[in-house]
């Protein structure tokens, strides 16, 4: 809380040296509802369901200045009923600092963003802030910007350590893919309505010679390529990508060539917007030790290949990648509301054990939205998955016979609570 004051207090005081600013404060209140009988995985014999309330509290503090903008968020994420009643602290470390960067303007073109913060570019597949996940995802970063006039180029750079030692750099976080260095291009062109991108990413990981990680050994580095596209035809939009992998395999030092292909393409007749798409992620054999596995690294992964976050989301790495062919509606519902119905037929992507048949299964999702005030929402959503016994070979040999679904309910309220401009 005095770190809260501390940041209010700065931000408050600073129109007294600049000129043209804008002062902002809103909050991000959500709280979901889920049920959950098969998420993520197959429903084990005799296990019982899931079912808990999950919530989000954030409060974000812009300044936007003619030379210098800045932004600090703050939040609380937490279960309900975690946190045991009338003890004098949170005990489960729910608060942090979500995002706390400074953007300061160099020449008319050019800038730098210093600082926590969100990337995302594009469809959100190999970058993405992750806003699905309660807690979000977050760099700690430096990037040089470039922008005019239809172009956009950013250079990214991260260099992460574990405290502030006296000897030696060894890096060693749990956790998916986290990064030792990072380092990325990114170069957009845009038109008028349609838009292409290049990304080129480099990313370094902590190297050890042992299995229990005790004896480091340099970094080793994963390199991805690859580009993006957008464009419409009158009613039709279309868009796409191309990656391809290589370097060096989390999370091991060995040879990597995995590639993803992705195609979409969205029509809207009247109040109902049609799409349809597949997506090819490379993998690797069962029992091989190639590596032949694509991974989309630090995009928003719950917003690919159904809902119910079979694939890619803390799971599915070094696997046999995934071919997914899909299918969507979108209906307006209400003057606000609307209802998006999809269907997604996976497949493995490399071969199965035994040489299993391909096909993992069928996963349909719904999601219902209805504005309930200004600035409040309400999402109803129900998935079910439709298990081949394939999908049991890939997830630890669980059974596919039983019923795999998932239902959840959202309130997001997200309403700006302050905004003043100051002009001296």
């Amino acid at each position: 809380m005095r770190t809260l004051k501390l940041v209010f207090f700065f931000l408050c005081l600073s129109p007294i040296s600049l000129t043209a600013q804008e002062f902002k404060l809103d909050a991000d209140l959500r709280q979901r509802f889920e049920y959950r009988h098969g998420f993520g995985s197959l429903f084990p014999d005799d296990a019982e369901p899931a079912a808990f309330v999950r919530q989000r509290a954030r409060l974000n503090f812009s300044y936007d200045a003619e030379a210098l903008k800045l932004f600090v968020a703050f939040q609380d994420v937490s279960t309900w009923g975690d946190t045991r009643q009338i003890l004098p602290s949170d005990g489960n470390d729910s608060f942090m600092l979500f995002q706390a960067w400074a953007e300061l303007k160099l020449g008319t073109n050019w800038s730098t963003k210093l600082g926590r913060q969100v990337i995302a570019y594009d469809d959100q597949r190999i970058f993405g802030g992750l806003d699905w996940a309660m807690q979000g995802r977050f760099h700690d970063a430096a990037l040089l910007k470039y922008k005019k006039e239809g172009l956009m180029l950013d250079l990214g750079f991260a260099f992460s350590q574990q405290g502030e030692p006296f000897l030696g750099n060894v890096y060693d976080v749990p956790g998916y893919f986290t990064y030792k260095s990072l380092q990325y291009a990114y170069f957009k062109k845009s038109w008028e309505k349609s838009s292409l991108s290049i990304l080129a990413l480099n990313t370094g990981f902590q190297g050890f010679s042992d299995i229990e990680r005790t004896q480091p050994d340099g970094v080793y580095y994963t390199h991805t390529l690859g580009t993006y596209f957008s464009f419409p035809i009158q009613a039709l939009a279309i868009t796409g990508s191309a990656y391809y992998q290589f370097g060096d395999a989390y999370p091991v030092d060995q040879s990597l060539s995995a590639y993803q292909l992705a195609l979409d393409a969205a029509y809207k007749t009247g109040k109902t917007t049609l799409g349809i798409g597949a997506e090819l992620l490379s993998g690797s054999d069962q029992g091989s030790t190639d590596r032949r596995s694509f991974f989309p690294l630090y995009g928003t992964n719950h917003k690919f290949n159904g809902l119910m976050d079979y694939f890619y989301v803390g799971n599915h790495a070094n696997s046999v990648g995934l071919n997914d062919l899909h299918a969507s509606a979108t209906f307006q519902t209400g003057e606000q509301s609307n209802l998006m119905l999809a269907a997604h037929y996976f497949a493995a992507n490399a071969t199965l054990a035994n040489d299993a048949d391909s096909y993992l299964g069928t996963e349909i999702d719904l999601v219902y939205t209805q504005p309930l005030l200004k600035n409040v929402k309400l999402q109803l959503g129900y998935s079910h998955m439709f298990a081949s016994e394939s999908m049991s070979l890939i997830k630890g040999g669980t059974t596919a016979d039983n019923t795999n679904n998932w239902g959840w309910a959202m309130l997001v309220i997200n309403p700006e609570l302050f905004k003043h401009s100051f002009k001296n």
